[in-house]
């Protein structure tokens, strides 16, 4: 970079708390923004700023990040009179990593253009565990010059920095790698609940499909990592990726595309959801089929 950018950054929780950590660790401090004081604090703690509000933070930085639940937070952030985009100086970037709806993005890339501010949207790739590490994928739609510009902040946030095309372009590519995930997910924790039913030897089971066209990214990393090791609390929750599949059917629908795939998945998730699974790791639809099935939970 050229100039030093000041850093704002909006959304403290289970990825944006890391990011804006590793941010402060590359010497990059934020400022920041969350509706938990206890979030800022822990960036304040490692040598950022707290903002009283969205719009103090917009006016005091030249790089406004978000990392928000969804279209509504992210509308409310960054289009309110008091929001983000109102109180930036022209010449300022948004960089929006929030998975969203692919009209979301359109719309927040017209504002910017109109408010003489430049948008990119880069949502992230792989897990809260990658975030704490500083080893998050980063999906960029932008245009080239915005992407130069963002690419030195987003290798201090990640290890992989992928410029998918113009704004618009991330959201979308985020769409297809987690329809992707999830359904993988899914067919995996049935698959080797079937496997348990059987009365299989897991490891061998596995020995198999890992030397097929059968396995999968979920199977190798994840499930290694998460579930098959006990460990169900949320790098990417249930919750998360019910939203994230409502998001695509919602997309698929307005394209005028039929994705029933993607509506069976979120049915299937809808369920683990209502018996109070919600909060646990996408990864624990093992635990929760295996539960329903009446078998021994997978441990390997």
């Amino acid at each position: 970079m050229t100039v030093r950018e000041t850093i704002g950054f909006i959304g403290l929780g289970r990825m944006g708390g890391p990011m804006a950590r590793n941010l402060a660790a590359k010497q990059m401090p934020p400022m920041v923004y969350d509706l938990s004081a206890a979030a800022m604090a822990r960036i304040e703690a490692v040598g950022g700023k707290s903002a009283a509000n969205a719009a103090e933070l917009a006016r005091a930085s030249t790089v406004v990040f978000t990392m928000l639940p969804g279209p509504p937070e992210v509308d409310a952030v960054l289009l309110a009179a008091d929001g983000a985009m109102a109180n930036m100086k022209p010449g300022g970037l948004v960089v929006d990593m929030s998975t969203v709806l692919p009209e979301t993005t359109d719309t927040l890339a017209k504002a910017a253009v109109a408010r003489g501010l430049g948008f990119v949207d880069a949502p992230v790739g792989r897990l809260a565990s990658h975030a704490e590490r500083g080893e998050s994928l980063f999906m960029v739609g932008a245009s080239d010059g915005d992407f130069a510009r963002v690419k030195p902040l987003l290798a201090a946030m990640g290890t992989t920095v992928h410029h998918c095309g113009g704004p618009g372009s991330g959201t979308r590519t985020k769409l297809i790698n987690n329809l992707l995930a999830i359904v993988s997910c899914m067919m995996n924790a049935e698959a080797l609940t079937l496997a348990k039913r059987f009365g299989l030897d897991i490891a061998k089971t596995l020995e198999v499909v890992h030397g097929t066209t059968a396995t999968n990214g979920q199977l190798k990393l994840n499930y290694a990592t998460k579930v098959f090791k006990g460990d169900i609390e949320p790098g990417f929750a249930i919750d998360l990726a019910h939203k994230d599949l409502s998001l695509i059917a919602e997309s698929a629908n307005r394209a005028r595309m039929p994705a029933p795939i993607v509506a069976m998945a979120r049915e299937s998730l809808s369920l683990a959801r209502a018996a109070g699974w919600g909060g646990k790791d996408f990864s624990a639809l093992l635990d929760f089929w295996c539960e329903r099935a009446g078998v021994d939970k997978v441990r390997l």
